[in-house]
């Protein structure tokens, strides 16, 4: 990095000197910085109107994402109205809260790319081996807060973020780039758009490597325990561990309505965050693969008013261990570990979706939608390393004693942590977008998904749109929605501390929400949403006797909230934008605040353009009053931040060149994630990342 960032600043720099003497109509400047966010497909399937679809959506283009300096989809997530992004304490994975729903690994919030889903089996959510997902090959995300079950199945259940990949037009051309910034980190890639005969094609690769933020943690779970056993073996005080190597490719072919896309995402030496045990662990490394193609005949048309699309779509996902992690360190349990807890869980999964849709158009103001599908989704192998086994029974249960000689080995599949299991899965769904009256939309749409393991779920919706005014849209909206049981939660085995739960329900959540678009002048655009909902059927593990719990559908949660955000052109070049957004969750069981995610979020952006093409970009967030769980022993709460980032960069491409610089966290704001309950094995939370900085090259012919 260090011959890197003075080639890249001195380029800047001439850069602005040059700039000065260029004009550029001032009309030309937002339309590069923001893209096409007026219409959106995640609401129904089919591209509409943003302001008439009947979801609380947002829209974030390519252009966007540049603007404001993100360089991964966390920094993206963390602009959208009621959205934070937490983080757990295993590998530093986000968590994508969604108002205030907050869970351990966050199966919640249901991902897609391009459509597919990107859920993982094992703990139900994206992967343990995450490692970040660059933004460079996006050209747009599409966000609904909300309930989606009614057209995307499981874990549609907070909302879903759908992204998708640029295509052959959004590229046209040929991209290199490289990046340099705190932390070691360094990227590189290259993406081209063309035609190669009759085909459109879009290709990229990124290769990356970061060090990581060291942040330190003050206290770990191995604290307590040397407390305990009169030991001195914990590592804390002591630095996360955030590093990773990554490689990122992507290729999308077009031939009149067929398409084929193929991804490949490799996350490598990751490193275990705040520790898997909560005690800090510098030599464990993961390893996570995951490759996906999918193939698609869309827009069919087989009558005149009625359309069809086929998709088949396949997903292999591997997440092992390429060192074992450190769940505890050298001396840890009294001295009867003289070389720290090892252990390395492994699984391999791979998914098998096929799926038609077809729309009809034929009765006088409807829009029918209808689809079917099945999902063969497998995890077919799994694998365990470690040094120790656990005491089943007496004064001891659940506590690790070494192997007889104390190495690392294999353990037989029936004894490790879980043995293979598949899932099968069919649905089908109906909507109707019905137009029944002059500016009245009824939207109602259903689907039935049946599992080969828990059975059969329902869920319906139902979103009324009124186009009070020209400048006023009013939405009223209801939907039903479902998270799947992680086959940990159901097939937990050889641990007596907490055991599986082959009987277990889905979890469920009932949402009411009522929104409204206002165009308050022809420059300022304001939003308005209110929401109210009930979670049922919440998994949690329950106490069952001597000292072992089991996960079962014990919890019940509600809550309600509002956000409102607004954009205000305040002239050609420049544009001010904001949002705040308050909930309140409540655990029912209890009848005190479910804890851990914010009540208030308050963001405020300034976009400005200047001439020569440059765009200067400054942002704010600010985090409060978030409350520890009931299950939590410390009485504090989590202290409150804010933070502010500013970018510099170029948006027309001088010479072919684009140029960026951008810091983040400016004010170096002591920013702290929630470590969970009972909150005795990461007492002070988990710190993330100081000020950092990037600059960036991009190069395009």
């Amino acid at each position: 990095m260090t011959p890197v960032l003075p080639l890249l600043a001195g380029a800047l720099a001439m850069q602005v000197s040059g700039a000065l003497a260029q004009a550029v109509s001032e009309e030309e400047e937002l339309a590069l910085v923001y893209g096409d966010k007026s219409t959106v497909s995640i609401a129904t399937g089919t591209p509409q109107s943003l302001r008439r679809a009947p979801a609380v959506a947002t829209v974030i283009t390519a252009q966007e994402i540049a603007a404001m300096g993100a360089v991964n989809l966390d920094d993206v997530l963390e602009t959208v109205p009621g959205i934070h992004v937490g983080r757990s304490n295993v590998n530093y994975t986000p968590l994508y809260l969604i108002r205030g729903i907050h869970s351990e690994f966050n199966p919640q919030t249901l991902m897609l790319q391009n459509g597919v889903p990107m859920t993982t089996m094992f703990i139900g959510n994206r992967g343990l081996g995450w490692g970040g997902l660059p933004v460079e090959n996006i050209a747009r995300i599409e966000i609904i807060r909300g309930p989606g079950s009614a057209l995307y199945g499981a874990d549609a259940y907070s909302g879903v973020i759908n992204i998708i990949t640029k295509n052959a037009a959004d590229v046209a051309g040929t991209e290199f780039g490289v990046r340099a910034g705190s932390f070691d980190t360094k990227d590189g890639w290259v993406q081209h758009g063309g035609t190669l005969g009759p085909v459109d094609v879009a290709a990229y690769v990124r290769v990356g490597h970061t060090d990581g933020f060291k942040e330190i943690v003050g206290a770990d779970a191995q604290t307590g325990l040397d407390a305990l056993f009169m030991t001195s073996a914990s590592l804390a005080p002591g630095p996360v561990n955030t590093g990773y190597d990554s490689v990122d490719g992507h290729l999308d072919l077009s031939y009149g309505q067929w398409r084929f896309r193929g991804g490949y995402k490799l996350r490598d030496n990751v490193e275990s965050g705040a520790g898997v045990a909560a005690a800090l662990d510098p030599v464990g490394r993961h390893r996570s693969e995951r490759i996906t193609a999918d193939l698609s005949l869309g827009d069919l048309q087989i009558a005149r008013d009625l359309r069809l699309g086929l998709m088949a779509s396949y997903f292999h996902y591997t997440q092992k261990l390429t060192t074992p992690l450190q769940l505890f360190p050298p001396g840890a349990f009294g001295g009867a570990f003289p070389d720290g807890v090892f252990g390395a869980p492994n699984t391999w999964e791979r998914h098998l979706r096929l799926s038609a849709v077809a729309s009809y158009s034929g009765l006088e103001d409807h829009h029918l939608r209808l689809g079917l599908g099945h999902d063969n989704l497998d995890l077919y192998r799994t694998q365990e390393f470690k040094n120790f086994t656990i005491v089943t029974s007496g004064p001891a249960k659940g506590l690790p004693v070494p192997t007889p000689d104390g190495a690392v080995r294999e353990f037989p599949v029936e004894e490790s942590f879980l043995v293979p299991h598949g899932r099968k899965v069919t649905y089908v769904y109906a909507q109707d977008e019905w137009n029944f009256a002059r500016d009245w939309t009824l939207t109602g749409g259903i689907r039935h998904d049946r599992y080969s393991d828990f059975g059969a779920t329902t869920n319906p919706r139902a979103a009324l749109v009124w186009d009070a005014s020209l400048d006023l849209t009013a939405k009223l909206l209801y939907g039903r929605a479902f998270r799947a049981p992680a086959l940990t939660e159901q097939h937990s085995i050889n641990n007596p501390v907490i055991r599986g739960n082959p009987n277990l329900r889905p979890e469920t959540i009932e949402t009411l929400e009522s929104a409204f678009a206002w165009q308050a002048r022809p420059d300022t655009h304001v939003n308005l949403s209110l929401f109210r909902y009930r979670m049922k059927d919440i998994i949690r593990t329950t106490d069952v006797g001597e000292g072992t719990t089991m996960f079962d559908n014990v919890g019940t949660q509600r809550g309600h909230g509002v956000e409102l955000e607004a954009n205000w052109d305040v002239r050609h070049n420049l544009r001010l934008a904001g949002h705040y957004a308050y909930q309140r969750s409540t655990d029912e069981t209890s009848g005190q605040d479910a804890g851990y995610a914010p009540h208030h979020q308050v963001f405020a952006r300034m976009d400005y353009g200047f001439a020569g093409g440059w765009l200067f970009s400054a942002q704010a967030k600010h985090v409060a009053d978030r409350k520890r769980a009931p299950t939590d022993l410390r009485q504090d709460d989590i202290a409150d931040f804010t933070t502010a980032d500013v970018t510099l960069r170029t948006t027309r491409g001088k010479d072919r060149w684009n140029l960026a610089a951008s810091v983040r966290n400016l004010f170096d704001a002591d920013v702290r994630e929630p470590s969970l309950a009972p909150g005795v094995s990461l007492p002070d939370d988990l710190p993330m990342a100081g000020r950092s900085l990037y600059v960036q090259a991009v190069y395009r012919f």
